[in-house]
């Protein structure tokens, strides 16, 4: 009995095993995780897991991949403080305590039949890219794809490989911005707003999903609004700094709601009256 309840307990840690990793900028490294027996994460797309390292502290990591891959899951991790920076110092074989998933996810299952519009900002790619892979893994279950992705400069690009592809596919209209170009930077120059207004959607069959750094959503919102994109289906995720992850430190409340547990995934129709949100 006390064995049952340790496994079915929130709190309990994994250790999981850093199979690859891989540096994609300055900032962000990759990691590729595999739990004991290659178990599987058991997540769903916009969920997240809290990542400890012994000695060190602990920290909560989007997921990246989708649950359709098998055996491992997949993390993007910016190097920008204590325990990140320890991460970033960890290779192929080393250790992780894993802790989770936790949140409510992207609402995959309501959105079928129904056309996508993904809106991804700097580091909001990386929780993105798990419902993206979702989406493409399922193709069929969905209608027209629209990929919109910016960042600051063309070096802070992630998914490099992954968009070029994308790019490719004559089911997926994407486009791409930064903010200030560089040498060879062959593509479009300015705010990911811009690449909004020239969009053919059919606003009421269609759920956009917008994950970036909190200054670019209330643009954003806007420019969806204008598209006549219902307030029910502008599908937002928070950023947030969530200690616990199991709704107990109250770090991370917006209004009456606990983005670990409400979150962090939000419909503007929920959150549109909270300021302190958007």
């Amino acid at each position: 009995m006390n064995r049952q309840v340790l496994i079915d307990s929130p709190y309990e840690v994994k250790a999981g095993m850093i199979f690859q990793t891989r540096k994609m900028t300055e900032f962000e490294k990759y990691f590729q995780i595999v739990l004991p027996g290659s178990e599987d994460l058991g997540h769903e797309p916009g969920q997240f897991v809290m990542i400890s390292i012994p000695g060190v502290g602990e920290v909560p990591i989007s997921v990246s991949s989708s649950p359709t891959q098998k055996g491992f899951f997949e993390l993007v991790v910016r190097s920008a403080g204590m325990v990140t920076a320890a991460l970033h110092r960890l290779e192929a074989g080393d250790t992780v305590g894993i802790r989770g998933p936790y949140g409510k996810g992207f609402p995959y299952r309501a959105m079928q039949g129904s056309d996508l519009l993904f809106i991804g900002g700097g580091c909001g790619n990386i929780p993105l890219r798990s419902l993206i892979h979702y989406a493409l893994d399922c193709r069929s279950r969905y209608g027209k794809i629209h990929i919109l992705v910016g960042c600051k400069s063309p070096e802070m690009m992630l998914f490099v490989d992954e968009l070029s592809t994308w790019s490719e596919r004559p089911d997926i209209n994407l486009d791409q911005t930064v903010d200030q170009g560089g040498p060879g930077w062959k593509g479009k120059v300015g705010l990911i707003t811009k690449l909004i207004p020239p969009l053919a959607i059919e606003p009421e069959k269609t759920f956009a999903v917008v994950v970036g750094p909190p200054i670019m959503y209330k643009f954003v919102i806007q420019e969806l609004l204008k598209k006549n994109i219902p307030s029910g289906q502008i599908i937002l995720s928070m950023e947030r700094h969530m200690k616990c992850g199991v709704g107990k430190c109250g770090h991370c409340q917006i209004g009456p709601h606990y983005c670990c547990q409400d979150g962090p995934v939000f419909t503007y129709e929920e959150i549109r009256y909270n300021h302190e949100a958007i």
